[in-house]
């Protein structure tokens, strides 16, 4: 079975020895995912809101490179510093997935990769 992979050029890739999405057969993994752009610049500082709808749109960015769509999307998985921001992380949520309806995860951890990211997610998706 063929195993796609694409990056996004981030530094933690690299780092670690990752990729942000993986397709194997009909599966789509996408890894863990925060509000850093190619420059290692964060979108959204103090904002969870900028931070998760930056955060989907990279993660619809590496579907569509594996020929997939959001509208794929089965399961999310949202990892926040701060629970109590969760109506604005659900926000930006609902915006893409409103009529998609994943099923999906909302979850408060301690520590995130850096003390300015407030949420990372990470996503499942089906596609031919």
């Amino acid at each position: 079975m063929e195993i796609k992979k694409v990056s996004s050029d981030v530094k933690w890739e690299e780092i670690v020895g990752y990729s942000r999405a993986v397709k194997m057969g009909n599966i789509i993994e996408v890894a863990g995912t925060i509000a850093y752009d190619q420059d290692g610049k964060l979108v959204g500082k103090d904002d969870p809101y900028e931070q998760t709808k930056f955060i989907i749109k990279k993660a619809e960015k590496a579907l569509k490179q594996l020929d997939c769509s959001l509208q794929n999307v089965i399961r999310t998985r949202m990892y926040v510093t701060d629970i109590s921001q969760w109506e604005e992380i659900g926000k930006a949520h609902r915006e893409f997935f409103k009529d998609i309806k994943p099923a999906s995860t909302m979850v408060e951890v301690s520590k995130l990769v850096t003390s300015d990211t407030l949420v990372e997610m990470e996503f499942s998706a089906i596609c031919e």
